[in-house]
């Protein structure tokens, strides 16, 4: 039987972080819309924006049903219309292509820790609608040439079973390692890709970020994304894997900041958090040891490299605190 009247407190967290999430990406929408000079580009992003529109009433009205008051979220005093061109066309359907891959895999977890039929309608919703801007976006940058496809290789002609424990063998001082195999070479492709995106991304913000301390912070992503795209590419050229990078968008000139230091401190907040599911990933599903290892190490720069952006966000108020359970301790203390 359905839950339909209060919201159990992972429901409340889930909507919560999805409120912010979905009024974070209306604003960066609301920005490329105002920028972008291609029609299909423009209906692409105009008609996400309505749909996310359309669910941000349905929290909102949630929200007021709960008796919850409703989050801070991003507004419009976090987006600056009137700024020029941050990026050139191409990179606002490829950075919403890697948005919806986050929301994807968060849409997931929500919908399992949902027992309302009305949130678990809002994320049947969500989910339907990434999906298709998904598809729409990547049809679109694949017909420009703007998407790097993954490498090509031979098909498999009959079954094979690994028959040794060297397969997993990749710390060699002497002797070839094995071979990558499909989905280890699928897994650097994907994260290359996104490194790729974020670079430029975080490029952008480093170039027109308001305060010293987030300028700083960007750069060091700068840094630490260049670090990461260089151990992929040197993995797939000592394998023998002829790799592309996508060369859609790059930065413009302008330092005029489009979106406010809470916005883009934000942003890559939520894309360190997908940085570490995909170092997760490659370290469990990569047989080959040192894959494993190097994603690992890669998945702890990332951890670090989050939590001093997030001891920059509460340090300038910039990090609404989630709802949580009354804190009983205090109220004790406070009644004596």
């Amino acid at each position: 039987m359905f839950q339909n009247n209060s919201i159990s407190a992972s429901e409340v967290g889930a909507i919560w972080q999805t409120y912010q999430e979905k009024t974070l990406i209306m604003r960066i929408l609301e920005y490329f819309i105002e920028k972008s000079d291609d029609l299909q580009a423009r209906n692409i992003l105009g008609g996400l924006w309505q749909e996310l529109n359309f669910y941000v009433s349905e929290m909102e009205e949630l929200f007021s049903e709960q008796g919850m008051v409703k989050p801070i979220g991003f507004t419009s005093e976090d987006v600056n219309l009137t700024a020029p061109k941050l990026y050139d066309n191409g990179f606002d359907i490829m950075f919403i292509r890697v948005l919806k891959e986050v929301s994807m895999g968060l849409y997931t977890l929500n919908m399992n820790m949902a027992y309302s039929k009305r949130v678990m309608q809002i994320y049947e919703g969500l989910t339907t609608i990434t999906q298709k801007i998904y598809k729409l976006s990547t049809c679109y940058l694949l017909e420009r040439g703007n998407l790097a496809l993954p490498p090509q290789v031979s098909l498999p002609k009959k079954n094979e079973i690994i028959e040794s424990k060297k397969y997993m063998e990749g710390f060699k001082l002497t002797g070839d390692k094995r071979a990558l195999n499909d989905l280890e070479i699928g897994i650097l492709h994907h994260n290359l890709q996104s490194n790729n995106i974020g670079l430029q991304l975080i490029t952008g913000f480093a170039q027109c970020a308001q305060s010293k301390e987030a300028t700083t912070y960007f750069l060091k992503g700068k840094k630490l994304a260049k670090k990461q795209i260089k151990m992929m590419e040197d993995i797939l050229r000592e394998g023998d894997v002829r790799f592309s990078s996508s060369s859609v968008g790059t930065v413009t000139t302008s330092n005029v900041s489009p979106f406010s230091d809470k916005l883009m401190m934000h942003c890559i907040y939520i894309l360190n958090g997908f940085g570490l599911v995909g170092a997760g990933t490659g370290a469990f599903f990569s047989l080959r040891n040192d894959l494993s290892m190097k994603s690992i190490l890669l998945a702890k720069d990332v951890y670090f490299y989050a939590q001093e952006g997030i001891k920059i966000k509460i340090k300038n108020g910039w990090f609404e605190e989630p709802p949580q359970m009354e804190d009983r301790n205090q109220l004790i203390k406070d009644k004596n």
